[in-house]
């Protein structure tokens, strides 16, 4: 069964492998990390250490049986109760419901551990995986936004019942998109929650 393990030191040459052999998957629904990226890893690897090591930032990798790196589940932006959540599965271990258990596990630690309250998110409208993913685990959809250029959809989700599955336990159907053509401004504060 595959294991959430904070982001460590020592993970940097599987990061790296698993950030290669994806890249070209990754940057079909998310932008590419760009060449100094790779050339420069381990000067990335470490920032990233030093920057969760302030807290401003949580790091998780997904490793599988053997000891690969399968996917990445982190949270960004630290601050006021709440944090951005970003993540990536291999290509290989696509369609298997990782995303949706290592999304869920994220929401019971940032709510836990990280004391969060609100966790938001954004993808890109034709990214239904992505989407689908996000609505499972509790999202609500909050406006439209642009990805390096391509239309989005932003999220938020209130971490109140973080170690409970979502509505009645079923896996809603992702939430579609609104009508294109607005622009989202991010709101200066989170969205209250829904009614119950």
């Amino acid at each position: 069964m595959p294991e959430l393990q904070p982001l460590r030191p020592d993970h940097a040459p599987a990061l790296l492998a698993f950030e290669r052999a994806n890249r070209a998957y990754f940057a079909a629904s998310v932008p590419d990390r760009g060449d100094d990226y790779f050339a420069r890893f381990d000067e990335h690897h470490r920032a990233l250490l030093a920057e969760q090591d302030t807290g401003a930032c949580r790091f998780h990798l997904l490793i599988g049986d053997a000891g690969e790196i399968l996917g990445r589940v982190n949270l960004l932006d630290l601050a006021d109760g709440t944090a951005d959540l970003g993540y990536r599965i291999a290509q290989h271990a696509a369609g298997r419901g990782l995303a949706t258990a290592a999304v869920r596990q994220v929401c019971a630690l940032a709510a836990g551990t990280y004391r969060l309250t609100a966790l938001r998110a954004a993808t890109t409208v034709d990214n239904t995986a992505s989407r689908a993913v996000l609505a499972r685990n509790g999202f609500t959809v909050t406006g439209e936004t642009r990805l390096s250029g391509r239309p989005g959809l932003t999220f938020f989700r209130d971490l109140a019942d973080a170690g409970r599955p979502p509505g009645n336990g079923r896996s809603p159907r992702p939430a579609q998109p609104r009508q294109a053509g607005t622009a989202w401004t991010p709101r200066a504060t989170p969205p209250p929650p829904a009614p119950a």
